[in-house]
């Protein structure tokens, strides 16, 4: 079962990143990513805020945009980019699989 919020420290793991670096992400893109905010007042994601944040990640660390190309990027065709992240998850999980069962040979 899928959890319903991520803590910020989860969303780094998930990414690979630093907590600051996601929040930096969240405060530049709030159009995209609204968190929740708990009684303590810590940021809370939901799977699809983990979604924009790994098509931010893809944009900026990959293909090496700019913040504001980030933007005109997600602006213009989103789902294009949601395919490609998609395509990239499928691929490392299949690479995860293959190793597991390279391991048991």
């Amino acid at each position: 079962m899928e959890k319903l919020f991520y803590t910020i420290g989860e969303v780094a793991g998930i990414l690979g990143e630093s907590p600051s670096l996601v929040r930096f992400w969240s405060n530049s893109f709030p159009k995209y990513i609204k968190p929740q905010r708990n009684a303590k007042g810590n940021r809370l994601f939901t799977a699809e805020d983990i979604d924009t944040f790994k098509q931010i990640h893809l944009l900026v660390k990959q293909q090496g945009l700019t913040l504001d190309g980030v933007t005109k990027k997600l602006a213009a065709d989103r789902r294009t980019v949601d395919t490609r992240v998609k395509a990239l998850d499928s691929l490392k999980e299949i690479r995860r699989q293959l190793v597991e069962v390279r391991k048991a040979l």
